[in-house]
């Protein structure tokens, strides 16, 4: 009769997973690529970097960018009436493609 764990990965075994094709390092254009404020971003976990990885429950999730700080990003997500602050290194951050 174990306890639950309640850890910070826990549920995460197919969110912190890539596939097959996407394994390896991170490409250079994605760490590079420069958001600015007020652009939308959708929150995609890249499970091959622990910094500055937001928590399991904003990935998928369309968000604003605020400012930048250090490498990392501040940015404003939705979750359900309330908007929270999040801070989020660009590995874990993908633009949004209004269409």
């Amino acid at each position: 009769m174990g306890r639950k764990a309640k850890g910070y990965h826990r549920k995460t075994r197919s969110i912190l997973r890539r596939k097959p094709r996407e394994r390896g390092k991170t490409g250079l254009g994605k760490i590079l690529y420069e958001y600015k404020p007020g652009e939308k971003v959708v929150v995609k976990i890249d499970p091959s970097v622990h910094k500055g990885m937001p928590h399991r429950k904003y990935h998928g999730k369309i968000g604003v960018i605020v400012n930048k700080r250090g490498r990392s990003y501040i940015m404003n997500v939705t979750q359900g009436k309330a908007i929270k602050e999040i801070i989020v290194r660009p590995e874990h951050i993908v633009p949004h493609a209004e269409g």
